[in-house]
């Protein structure tokens, strides 16, 4: 039995019933990295094989702490771990061993995971392109070559390619939903607010962000979301937690599907995307779900300038110590120099207005769902693109005006703080996968999560259609 093929629910089912050791899932995914991580280079500061298997041999016998117990996880490297590497995907933090950790990998950490290493991410989070100057670039698994995505990109691709079982990660700008899509995983961004910050920064205004969880399965991303939520009393805006899993499998008879596509054509969107969303949404209607096509709700450009606007004010607000040193602000990326920039020049009337048109636009939000119970987009603009890009600049000879214009199609959902999750769509042209966002009104998780589950269960891509890794498989 090849214990990386099975999904973490599975696992962890077989390991309360003694069905298998956690020490023998250690092994299996230890051995698998080793095989193909250096081909992906999903997986980074990868801790000592020998101390991985004492701690899994210590869980074979414990009782278990909760879900994740004796699961190897390697968590995303924007998340500080106690005695664990954590660079950010920065040259300033190439050396950097947090001695405590943040929330969400505390929470990880006491539901029984071991944590073997830390997935690789671009530099701070920017861009959709797992690269940095500490690791390099992720690769995409179905096609090494080939990006795949970010800022979760070394999770979805570990995902992707069986190095761990289930993953964390974390989305402000589609970081959850893009690499999901690009590697033919599930990646779910919560509501704001359901699973929480660490009580540091300004917990107020930033509100653009989340972490949330990934996996091969539905039910995997279910379980993880109920072990990542959970009100911190430090952190404003918290939301309470359901029971994911018992409202799980229900019949979509009759579900509402709103489709927004390109957004009228607003979102320039490369050839083959749209028409395997809708070939989706065919299949989506032949499980009984009524689908209709939407006019674009509210204005494209007011939603980008909003978004590039209060973006722009954190990232300047959050870097201002650093880029104030210029030793420092010489190992930043181009691009996050750019937002600290567009940030600094901001007036208080820009900042106003923003969130003017975000209030608007959420009161127009709620407004849609009021006649649909979740809508749908495309997970992405583009196909995966050559890992030697640093963004796509053009598509379909429209030019990209900024380093993450080609992402707008997740801004709609990222701007209000809506529950979506990216499933996998199928395969285009040249083999590559791509994904399709549900998403649905605040609060209403556990309903995104049962549309997944049932599109899951009638699909299944990550299991139909898992890459081809040879072991000792090195990149091109």
């Amino acid at each position: 039995m090849d214990l990386t093929a099975l999904s973490a629910s599975d696992l962890s089912r077989m390991i309360v019933a003694r069905q298998v050791a956690p020490s023998e899932v250690m092994a299996a995914h230890l051995d698998r990295i080793a095989a193909v991580n250096g081909a992906v280079n999903a997986v980074v500061s990868l801790r000592d094989r020998d101390a991985l298997m004492t701690e899994a041999r210590a869980a074979d016998d414990a009782t278990p702490a909760g879900w994740l117990h004796g699961m190897p996880l390697a968590v995303k490297d924007l998340c500080a771990t106690a005695g664990l590497r954590t660079t950010f995907g920065s040259p300033l933090f190439a050396d950097f061993i947090p001695t405590k950790d943040d929330l969400l990998a505390a929470r990880m950490r006491a539901a029984g995971a071991i944590f073997i290493g830390k997935t690789n991410t671009p530099d701070w989070g920017h861009g959709s392109h797992s690269f940095n100057p500490v690791f390099g670039a992720t690769r995409n698994p179905y096609d090494l070559s080939r990006t795949a995505g970010g800022s979760s990109g070394g999770a979805a691709a570990a995902l992707a390619a069986r190095l761990v079982p289930v993953a964390d990660g974390s989305d402000m700008m589609g970081s959850l939903r893009n690499p999901a899509g690009f590697c033919n995983v599930y990646g779910f961004r919560p509501s704001w607010g359901l699973v929480p910050a660490d009580a540091e920064g300004d917990t107020h205004l930033a509100t653009l962000a989340t972490e949330g969880p990934m996996g091969r399965t539905v039910e995997d991303v279910a379980r993880l979301l109920a072990v990542q939520a959970g009100e911190n009393p430090e952190v404003p805006f918290g939301r309470p937690v359901e029971d994911y899993i018992a409202g799980l499998d229900r019949d979509i008879k009759g579900l509402r599907i709103g489709w927004l596509g390109d957004w009228g054509g607003a979102y320039a969107t490369e050839p083959g995307i749209l028409e395997l969303c809708e070939a989706a949404l065919r299949q989506f209607e032949a499980m009984g779900a009524v689908v209709e096509p939407l006019p674009p709700p509210f204005p494209a450009e007011k939603l980008w300038q909003s978004w590039v606007t209060l973006r722009a004010m954190l990232n300047a607000g959050s870097f201002r110590t650093i880029y104030a040193d210029p030793a420092k602000r010489a190992q930043l990326k181009p691009e996050t120099i750019w937002e600290i920039e567009q940030g600094q020049g901001l007036t208080a009337a820009a900042v106003y207005e923003a969130s003017v048109i975000r209030s608007r636009w959420y009161a127009h939000a709620a407004q849609m769902f009021q006649r649909f119970d979740v809508v749908m987009l495309p997970t992405a603009q583009v196909w995966p693109f050559p890992v030697e890009w640093r963004w796509p600049q053009l598509i379909n000879g429209k030019a990209m005006d900024t380093y993450h214009r080609w992402m707008e199609v997740v801004i709609p959902i990222s701007l209000i703080g809506l529950p979506a999750l990216s499933v996998p769509v199928g395969f285009g042209a040249q083999g590559l996968p791509m994904g399709m966002q549900i998403a649905g009104p605040v609060g209403s998780d556990a309903r995104v999560l049962a549309v997944g589950q049932a599109w899951h269960r009638a699909t299944d891509w990550p299991s139909r259609r898992p890459p081809v890794l040879a072991e000792g498989a090195v990149a091109p």
